[in-house]
């Protein structure tokens, strides 16, 4: 999974490696098939939330999960067996991780299927992460490196939506996915603010071992 931030890293210094990792420039394509899935999960949002919250198609709504939940997988693997990774890869994956896991857990709380502060603690997470990125830009930086956290935190983020969604209900079956389902989204949070203020952590020793580029990014 692209996950988080990558990219661009040039200009730092040798102490600020170990915070931010150089990365092989990749082309600039645009048509590929890891693109196209991540377009394809990126419109499945607003089916989600039409099937969800105006339908109350709740089966339907939950195949549409399994299917985003398969393409945020094959969109990197793919990319990397392939060899089409992509600047613009690189951009869309992770934008449409994080408006789909915010468009779900939304849909999820007005459904009642999750309580409101889950729906309040994911997005105050990425509000952390947006603040960042002005102060990297100060040092000719606009993103960080992928880190595991990041993607181990939308892995269990993406079991647990459509597991809440199955433990609606009474009886054994719904009750083990709501087990299960908590589980996955305990862990998911953890690990989604873990894995900012390791980000956050990075951006502050950038700051304190590389010294500011004049005129931005070059």
């Amino acid at each position: 999974m692209a996950g988080e931030v990558a990219d661009e890293v040039s200009g730092a210094t040798d102490e600020a490696r170990p915070a931010v990792a150089r990365t092989p420039a990749t082309p600039d394509r645009v048509v590929t098939l890891p693109n196209l899935l991540s377009l394809l999960r990126l419109l499945l949002i607003p089916v989600f939330l039409w099937l969800v919250l105006d339908l109350h198609q709740d089966l339907a709504a939950l195949g549409v999960l399994v299917v985003s939940g398969i393409t945020d997988y094959l969109d990197g693997w793919l990319a990397r067996r392939l060899g089409q990774l992509s600047r613009l890869g690189s951009l869309l994956d992770p934008v449409a991780d994080r408006l789909y896991i915010l468009a779900v857990v939304v849909a999820l709380a007005i459904r009642d299927v999750v309580p409101w502060w889950v729906a309040v603690l994911l997005p105050l997470r990425d509000l952390l992460m947006w603040g960042l990125v002005p102060l990297l830009r100060t040092r000719g930086l606009t993103t960080l490196p992928v880190h595991f956290l990041g993607k181990a935190a939308t892995f269990n983020l993406l079991y647990a939506f459509p597991l809440l969604f199955l433990g609606q209900g009474v009886g054994t079956g719904p009750l083990l996915a709501r087990v299960f389902g908590w589980s996955f989204a305990i862990w998911g949070i953890g690990l989604y603010w873990w894995a900012g203020i390791l980000y956050g952590w990075q951006v502050r020793r950038l700051l304190a071992t590389t010294p500011p580029r004049r005129g931005g990014r070059r």
